[in-house]
């Protein structure tokens, strides 16, 4: 059987869709305000939302976070895109494509007509050198820190040899055709990353993008992912000044449906009373990542506050390499010392759900017969003497500051609830703050010098790889153990190509995950964003959110 997606099914299920969302806007935040109606003058249209950090990387193939996507989304494209309101793969530069019947080849049949920002065609040659660039990645540029998607979802690149992409081939201007070395069910879902986005050839050679120096936990990124951004996206980057703004304009050859925004302002401000109190002000159009004290003041002051599905996962990691994380008995010691349902009371956005494991219960997988560990100090201190630390022991906490996420809208408020938790069972923490940007990620998934650690994720897809197999499925430096038995039932279970022995395979694995448990899931926050009356924004469970789908008010 070919399976072949069509646009027109698609776009007709989008329109109907749209007329639900939710609405929203921004303005500049720097000073250049709107007058609240969205325009600077001139019949400049622009609409500002207030990020929580700097992007990590304008290059979306060297970023993972949610931060450099938000950005990245509005610049580039990819050759799949998702069903508004959804995380469902939809048509975007491919208007269509077909799999072989063994899964190892697909044709990409692309949108005619379009150019990079730069005036490059995008053809069947873009889309492989695309493909070629991501799997020729090499030393920095091939680390966790930076390519981490790629890594992910392909299995590995050409010097390593343990990647499922074979080649590719651009029989004409109109044509791609993939090819892989073994199946890959969850490709067309996952180059709906903006990390497999497309990028102009030109743009990239030109600024030498993958020339990466540093370290894997201290990248020096090159020109290219700085200044020189170039897609096929509705806006063209125009600049970037670290710590203050991203600012994007419209881009006049656009290839679909520009819309009334001409310009795009992301002023940075990492704390959350601060962007609360710039909406108020008129500063800015709207925000994402609404603490949650600020949920119900803001609503019954007449902002609108629109609520995505809480398609992620919030956990504390928990790092094997070091020595006495390595022992099963004291990370359940720690599960055990955390009071999950008062943590999630306190510091989470209402409608949060105690989470049991590395998935959330809408994705196929999700298993209610696991491990739990409920909350039992008096276990916790038992099972510490078991392994030797009757007497307690002093482990790193190492967590982020100066950034909010979608799973994690207050993480000092976190930090402090599980920290007190832990001291009470003999538990001393040597606490390690870092801020997000630019420390924090290359940290953690860079390097193994971190003990316990927040982190989370938002799903990119509707696929259990997207979760359980990127954290566990092969070793990481954020979690610090081998387990090719663990790593094994995973990427079998991707693999299989029916879907009731796949929820069965991926059940089993998420048992086996709690009982190793190299983390403990906390919770499924419900995240919020807040904007000015009037505002229609295109909300969506993956933050799939392009600007020029923003309509403002008259």
């Amino acid at each position: 059987m070919r399976r072949t997606a069509k646009w027109a099914a698609v776009a007709a299920a989008a329109t109907l869709i749209l007329t639900g969302c939710a609405s929203q806007r921004d303005d500049d935040g720097g000073g250049e305000t709107g007058g609240g109606d969205g325009s600077t003058g001139g019949g400049e249209v622009t609409f500002t939302f207030a990020s929580s950090s700097d992007p990590s990387s304008l290059d979306p193939a060297f970023a993972s976070d949610g931060e450099s996507f938000r950005v990245a989304r509005q610049i580039f494209e990819g050759l799949v895109g998702t069903v508004p309101g959804t995380a469902d793969p939809a048509p975007l530069l491919a208007e269509s494509w077909d799999v072989s019947d063994d899964g190892l080849e697909y044709t990409f049949h692309l949108v005619e007509g379009v150019k990079f920002h730069d005036g490059t065609d995008f053809n069947g040659e873009a889309v492989c050198f695309n493909f070629e660039r991501w799997n020729n990645f090499t030393g920095v540029a091939a680390s966790e820190s930076l390519s981490y998607y790629w890594g992910k979802v392909n299995g590995g690149y050409a010097e390593d040899g343990n990647g499922k992409y074979e080649s590719c081939e651009a029989p004409d201007e109109t044509t791609a055709v993939v090819r892989l070395s073994s199946p890959l069910p969850e490709l067309i879902a996952a180059l709906s990353l903006p990390a497999l986005s497309m990028q102009s050839p030109t743009a990239l050679q030109e600024y030498d993008a993958d020339n990466v120096g540093g370290q894997s936990d201290a990248p020096v990124l090159p020109e290219y992912a700085l200044e020189h951004p170039t897609g096929t996206g509705p806006f063209v980057f125009d600049s970037w000044s670290p710590g203050e703004r991203v600012v994007l304009t419209a881009n006049p050859d656009y290839w679909g449906e520009q819309g009334e925004v001409t310009r795009v302002v992301f002023p940075i401000i990492d704390d959350p009373t601060a962007r609360r109190q710039a909406l108020e002000a008129g500063d800015i159009d709207g925000y994402d990542l609404v603490g949650p004290a600020d949920v119900v003041a803001l609503d019954e002051a007449g902002y609108e506050i629109v609520n995505r599905d809480p398609f992620n996962i919030l956990y504390l990691g928990m790092n094997q390499a070091v020595p006495e994380l390595a022992d099963v008995r004291v990370r359940q010691a720690i599960a055990h010392a955390i009071d999950r349902e008062a943590l999630v009371a306190a510091t989470l956005p209402e409608g949060t759900e105690v989470a049991t494991n590395f998935v959330p219960p809408s994705v196929v997988g999700w298993n209610d017969d696991v491990q739990t560990y409920e909350f039992d100090q008096d276990a916790a201190r038992d099972l510490l003497a078991e392994a030797g630390f009757a007497d307690g022991l002093t482990i790193n906490f190492t967590y982020p500051t100066n950034v909010s996420r979608p799973y994690m809208p207050t993480p000092v408020q976190v930090f402090e609830r599980i920290a007190a938790d832990l001291e009470e069972v003999g538990i001393t923490i040597e606490a390690t703050p870092l801020p997000w940007s630019p420390d924090y990620l290359d940290r953690i998934q860079g390097g193994s010098d971190h003990g316990l650690h927040l982190l989370g994720w938002t799903g990119d897809y509707n696929d259990t790889y997207n979760f359980i197999g990127v954290f566990f499925g092969g070793q990481s430096m954020e979690w610090g153990f081998d387990n090719p038995e663990l790593f094994q039932m995973i990427n079998d279970a991707r693999v299989l190509p029916d879907i009731e022995e796949q929820t069965a395979a991926y059940e089993e694995a998420n048992a086996a995950l709690l009982e190793f448990l190299p983390g403990l899931p906390i919770a499924h926050p419900v995240p919020s964003l807040a904007f000015r009356e009037g505002v229609v924004y295109p909300a969506s469970p993956v933050q799939d959110e392009v600007y020029n789908m923003v309509e403002l008010p008259d």
